[in-house]
């Protein structure tokens, strides 16, 4: 009799010929439920975050997106404090603390001669220690390496429900202000001219950022989670050219990078969070060599002579 691990499913017979690389790609997925919800958690964030970083690399406001990720920590933290591991509690503490900082830098420029981003930079490092700060005294370094770094092999149903509810409410969002974001992606000051539009599309755009950041926390910690939204932007920016081939495209190597990721750091017990950044990072690298607007093609792509 073969024993199996609680909730581990039957490997499907479609690869007799290769068992060894049945077994290494996808033994992890069939034989326990964790991986399965690790791989179910990426597949959301994908499908919320990486959209949202195609426009935030448009926008070149990808150290925005950085920044973001760690101002949500004081009120994730707070929240820890308050209740423990809750799910609610540190998600409303988490979108609570970005929207404050986000509102909080975006008065300061209107109201002083500093720029938005200056602010954003003062305010996000305001938070993060005050987060770090937080969650050392209430707690253990186990818990700051939680809050830091995430935990993606510990996700529950609850946690992927929230996850899917985020990536459904951004594709919606993202649908309804499709036209404006990308005319402040190829324009930015063509849309002020438009009416209203401008301010309810910048600010629903930074809801949406604040929302796919807390997501991103609950999976990989609030060092990680940008990750998931700029790396496989960047990526595919090399690749493709128009936003729609630049979300379909980044979107699927957020997805190839989270699946390498958790095999790699099941087989080799590395970090979970970390190993998917990582090999986001290395699809980015090789993009930046091999795409078609990378360095090695634009190195032996002939240039056109000019013309008289």
């Amino acid at each position: 009799m073969i024993l199996r691990p609680a909730g581990s499913i039957r490997l499907p017979e479609f690869l007799p010929v290769f068992p060894a690389l049945r077994d290494l790609l996808l033994a992890p997925f069939a034989e326990f439920a964790f991986m399965r919800r690790a791989l179910a958690g990426c597949l959301a964030l994908s499908l919320g975050g990486a959209p949202v970083g195609v426009i935030l690399m448009l926008r070149r406001m990808s150290l925005t997106g950085d920044a973001m990720s760690h101002a949500i920590l004081p009120g994730a933290a707070i929240g820890y404090l308050v209740a423990g591991l809750s799910l609610p509690a540190m998600t409303l503490g988490g979108v609570a603390a970005g929207l404050l900082v986000t509102l909080t830098a975006a008065y300061v420029a209107r109201s002083t001669r500093q720029s938005e981003d200056s602010s954003l930079a003062a305010f996000y490092l305001l938070s993060l220690s005050v987060g770090v700060v937080i969650v050392s005294a209430g707690g253990s370094s186990v818990d700051l390496l939680h809050v830091l770094f995430g935990s993606v092999l510990a996700l529950d149903d609850a946690a992927l429900f929230l996850l899917g509810g985020i990536a459904t409410v951004s594709l919606l969002i993202l649908s309804i202000l499709y036209r404006p974001l990308v005319f402040e992606c190829v324009n930015p000051g063509l849309l002020p001219r438009q009416g209203h539009w401008s301010a309810v599309a910048h600010q629903g755009f930074m809801v949406l950022l604040v929302l796919n950041l807390v997501a991103g926390f609950h999976a990989l910690g609030t060092l990680m989670s940008v990750g998931m939204m700029i790396l496989p932007a960047a990526a595919a920016r090399f690749w493709a050219r128009e936003f729609n081939r630049l979300v379909a495209l980044s979107i699927a190597i957020a997805l190839g990078g989270s699946l390498t990721g958790l095999l790699l750091s099941y087989h080799q017990e590395w970090p979970t969070g970390p190993t998917i950044v990582l090999t986001l990072g290395v699809c980015y690298c090789v993009s930046l060599l091999a795409g078609r607007q990378g360095l090695v093609t634009t190195s032996i792509r002939p240039r056109r002579h000019y013309q008289a």
